[in-house]
């Protein structure tokens, strides 16, 4: 094989005409982590996940990173993955990236005793108006979001009385995928919402996202910020039994918590298919993931 690794991106971060500050980002980390296993004697490549002209069987493992158009061509995406997890083995693999695409997950990781935030799941081609899945969830202020998703693609914010205004979107999403209702968070607009990074099932660091005012998406696509963020020992412990209670746990992962409600820490998402990792905040991060890469393929 001509390759260790191969990293996986989206094809517009790949040699981009132009860029900016988002673009730069992906470009900083994908080379940040490249250095790191190069450091560790590994050979390593970069493309993007639809490359028709890359032969896949040519790499002993993919890496996957910003595939972020993945939510978007999600037919195509899962038809490629079946495809290439016959070819190569992936990171992190195949089976954990199938249970993760999937915010169903939730449900299994609560039966594991993660305190989750708490969520009603609405299956596909379910007959009910908006405002009924709403009054039978028990919560009137609300957040409306799709199983499949990334990005805030499709979340909706819905206020006691509003849900007349997300009906017609609603009744068109729900024909085609199922869609989760959550009680709104308050801490998410107060505190904010904090991504811990997570190799080999330990902690590295961590960062504080916020929403621009008034809004309720933390995503900097959003407006939102990062910021410095020191974990305590408790949210140290909670991300790190949140991996533990992984089927297997994950070579590297972003666990998503923020307070619920009842001001307690719950897990609002376990990314582990292909998380930010913010890895320019932290120069110890892209070290501890080439280690968790090279524990997983020895």
């Amino acid at each position: 094989m001509l390759y260790d690794i191969t990293i996986l991106t989206e094809s517009c971060y790949i040699n981009p005409k132009e860029t900016d500050v988002y673009t730069d980002n992906v470009l900083l980390e994908d080379k940040l982590i490249i250095d790191a296993l190069e450091a560790k004697g590994l050979k390593v490549y970069r493309t993007n996940w639809d490359n028709p002209d890359f032969d896949f069987t040519a790499t002993k493992y993919l890496l996957f990173r910003a595939i972020w158009d993945y939510f978007d061509r999600f037919p195509e995406f899962s038809k490629w993955l079946d495809k290439v997890s016959q070819q190569t083995k992936l990171i992190n693999p195949s089976e954990q990236i199938f249970w993760n695409m999937d915010k169903h997950y939730l449900r299994d990781l609560e039966a594991n005793g993660i305190n989750i935030v708490k969520t009603d799941f609405i299956e596909i081609g379910d007959t009910r108006t908006l405002k009924q899945a709403i009054t039978d969830s028990g919560w009137e202020h609300v957040i409306l979001k799709p199983a499949v998703s990334g990005g805030a693609r499709h979340t909706y914010k819905i206020k006691p009385g509003e849900s007349e205004l997300h009906k017609a979107i609603f009744k068109e999403l729900i024909a085609k995928e199922a869609m989760l209702i959550q009680p709104f968070i308050n801490n998410i607009m107060e505190k904010g919402e904090v991504s811990f990074m997570v190799f080999g099932g330990k902690y590295s660091h961590a960062v504080l996202k916020k929403a621009k005012a008034g809004d309720f998406r933390v995503q900097d696509d959003h407006g939102g910020t990062i910021h410095k963020y020191e974990a305590s020992p408790e949210e140290i412990e909670f991300v790190q039994n949140v991996m533990a209670k992984c089927k297997t746990i994950p070579v590297y992962g972003r666990v998503d918590v923020t307070w619920d409600n009842e001001d307690h820490l719950a897990l609002v998402e376990l990314e582990i298919i292909e998380p930010e990792l913010w890895f320019r905040e932290s120069t110890k991060s892209p070290t501890m993931l080439a280690e968790a890469v090279l524990a997983y393929i020895d």
